[in-house]
């Protein structure tokens, strides 16, 4: 761990309350639509849509994860060469 990039963790009861919120979340649009009052094929098309809200949250969620992680790392192999450059500096001096 870098004391200028410290790693930073969620605690247990945050993941829990956020998959619980979630999961109330879920429970209310479906019964939404469940007790709509409109016809089978419009509700299959609303459900449908909410399943592919859901899905696009994640995978955006995860990709803009994935590109912030893939900056602290070239970020870290930058800072680790320009170490290695000032280390083999300081000893030609």
């Amino acid at each position: 761990m870098h004391p200028d990039n410290p790693v930073v963790r969620n605690t247990h009861a945050w993941t829990m309350f956020t998959i619980g919120a979630f999961l109330v979340a879920a429970f209310m649009m479906g019964a939404g639509i469940l007790f709509m009052e409109a016809s089978f094929s419009s509700k299959g098309f609303h459900a449908m849509a909410a399943l592919m809200l859901v899905h696009t949250t994640v995978s955006i969620t995860k990709t803009l994860r994935d590109n912030e992680e893939s900056k602290r790392l070239i970020n870290r192999i930058e800072d680790a060469k320009t170490e290695r450059l000032l280390m083999e500096v300081n000893k030609a001096a």
